[in-house]
């Protein structure tokens, strides 16, 4: 297969994507740069990196700002933003809620508002949780009792949250 790829002539995009693409001259990736070096954990990330990581829209992001008043990225000359690690988690909480656990842009500010980001992920966690835990593993101990008491009181606030939200 000289040079044929399996895909019918279409060559994979490699894992650190291709330089400068969607990115321009604005990203500082020309045709011959090399892929971006991975950053640290801690580390402030541009718009275009955390649209990239999250794949979730340059647009929607900045949409996000105006409906979230806890999202605050750090704007420097010129207007870029740069999100901290908190800004990032934030984003990944408020893109689960929206897509994959279906709540409304009502219900997530309902959500961040009332209990903050940490009111949002002990609900989450707690659904997760009571999902992975059908067998009711880990309930022998009697710290597994108590345990399976805080899960069905976050069971709870689950519902009553969910309550809250179908009803505007």
């Amino acid at each position: 297969m000289s040079g044929m790829s399996v895909l019918g002539g279409i060559t994979p995009t490699p894992p650190g994507g291709i330089s400068g693409e969607a990115g321009g001259a604005a990203s500082g990736g020309g045709p011959d740069s090399a892929p971006r070096p991975r950053k640290s954990p801690n580390a402030f990330r541009t718009i275009s990196e955390v649209a990239e990581d999250l794949h979730i829209p340059q647009h929607v992001l900045r949409f996000w700002e105006t409906k979230f008043p806890q999202l605050k990225p750090l704007k420097r000359g010129g207007g870029r933003r740069y999100y901290r690690p908190e800004d990032i988690n934030l984003l990944r909480r408020i893109g689960d809620l929206l897509y994959t656990q279906g709540y409304t842009i009502k219900g997530v500010q309902r959500l961040l508002r009332e209990g903050g980001l940490e009111g949002v992920e002990a609900a989450v966690a707690a659904e997760e949780l009571s999902e992975g835990n059908d067998a009711g593993e880990g309930t022998d101990t009697p710290e597994g009792g108590e345990l399976r008491a805080c899960l069905d009181e976050l069971d709870a606030i689950v519902l009553a949250l969910k309550a809250l939200g179908s009803r505007r």
